[in-house]
């Protein structure tokens, strides 16, 4: 996703040549449900492809939290307010929606070439014109030279590593012990179940919390899908902790870990087919001194990975995305100081904020997940106190304070208010 944004970004700020280097053979876009926050909406409308997405998602208005085990109300939270405080809605849909419509406008765009089954295997230097090998998938290695290199390759990146590694610079990846299960279930499996059909129905984002667990669902592609997506005790990497963040789960194990949850929750698993479990490994990053080394800068989940507790994973990638347009266009030279300094100013701008959001969504993952105890009684009272309309909401992702702080941000018009100042301090 970053670096699809990255590119629309920077063509629709007049750079000429652009190329994307993608291991996959091609784009054919899969996935889950994906929330589409406000603050990435604006970045999205401006570059001309947030209509597309928003035909097929749903502007959601309201969302419950609910005790996993019984399904009672906790919190009822109205955000039908959204659209008018932020200029754009909360909404919902499929990931391959999103990708696909900034991949079709990226399309579009002379300057923009696309390399498939090509793999960046390693830069060779950093600066003053930084080159990197080529590796496709059939054929021989090659080497190439740019201007600037964007590593948008994900918590797996190939390039933050050889950074710390030219900077002398001690960070890894973190398990965070946590797993979590991709559901997609399909209207025409639902529609019989008066229950399931007021989900599907709905404009509700749902999440149902438990002891170290919980499940998060809305409806997603016009109503057609309800995408469930669930947080768990990690059981089945173990064994083979950084081979794969991905493997085909198993339905008798999903339906063991959620066994004491409510019966409309027991249906629900239960719909879904036993060779269609999938099961992700959840994993973040020691934070990073910098994310920028000569004229090469990292790019999204390549810098700054996060739980999905507050759904900003992506939004954070295409606010990466938004700010290295600006910098790079408002650069005075082409130089490579020039560039190695507008790709600080990114860095400057964009890192407090997005490790900001990363704690924050571990805290709300703490809170979530309480077992029996004080502080489980605690958070339950505000729970309760919500019903008076009174305090904050423990699931920092549907608070009103937080939202303004994540929504009300304006990361492209913050680049073009501070770029000369702090580009005069470095």
């Amino acid at each position: 996703m970053g670096g699809l944004a990255c590119a629309l970004s920077l063509a629709k700020e007049g750079f000429e040549k652009i190329d994307i280097f993608e291991s996959a053979s091609n784009l054919g876009f899969v996935g889950a449900g994906i929330q589409l926050a406000p603050n990435m909406a604006r970045i999205l409308d401006r570059l001309g492809c947030w209509g597309d997405i928003a035909k097929k998602s749903t502007n959601i208005v309201e969302t419950s939290i609910r005790q996993g085990s019984s399904d009672e109300e906790l919190a009822y939270v109205d955000l039908s307010y959204i659209k008018t405080r932020y200029n754009h809605p909360h909404m919902v849909g499929h990931r391959s929606d999103l990708a696909g419509s900034i991949y079709e406008h990226c399309k579009l765009q002379k300057s923009i070439n696309f390399f498939f089954s090509s793999t960046m295997e390693g830069i060779k230097s950093f600066t003053p014109k930084p080159s990197f090998i080529v590796k496709p998938r059939h054929g021989e290695p090659y080497e190439l030279e740019a201007d600037i290199i964007l590593a948008a390759d994900g918590i797996k990146s190939n390039i933050r590593p050889q950074i710390l590694q030219e900077l002398n610079i001690d960070a890894r990846i973190i398990d965070t012990n946590q797993a979590a299960y991709r559901i997609m279930l399909k209207r025409e499996d639902m529609e019989k179940d008066p229950e399931m059909l007021k989900l599907i129905d709905g404009d509700r984002v749902t999440r149902w919390i438990g002891e170290n667990r919980h499940i998060i669902a809305y409806p997603v592609s016009n109503k057609n899908v309800y995408n469930m997506s669930s947080i768990q005790p990690d059981r089945n990497f173990a064994a083979a902790p950084s081979a794969t963040y991905t493997t085909k789960g198993s339905k008798i194990s999903m339906l063991d870990t959620f066994s004491d949850f409510c019966p409309l929750m027991q249906r629900m698993l239960n719909l879904v087919p036993a060779g269609e479990v999938c099961e992700w490994k959840l994993c973040v990053h020691t934070r990073l001194p910098t994310w920028v080394h000569g004229n090469v800068a990292l790019v999204g989940d390549a810098c700054h990975p996060t739980l999905p507790h507050l759904a900003q994973g992506a939004a954070q990638a295409i606010e990466d995305a938004a700010v290295l347009a600006v910098v790079l266009s408002r650069s005075p030279g082409q130089d490579p100081d020039s560039i190695n300094k507008s790709l600080r100013v990114y860095e400057e701008i964009r890192k407090d904020r997005a490790y900001t959001l990363v704690d924050l969504a571990a805290v709300s993952s703490k809170t979530l997940h309480l077992g029996e105890g004080a502080a489980k009684k605690e958070r339950d009272k505000q729970f309760a106190a919500l019903k008076q309309k009174n305090g904050s909401v423990p699931d920092k992702w549907a608070d009103a304070e937080v939202q303004t702080m994540i929504y009300g941000h304006d990361c492209r018009q913050i680049a073009q208010d501070s770029f000369d100042d702090l580009y005069a301090k470095l």
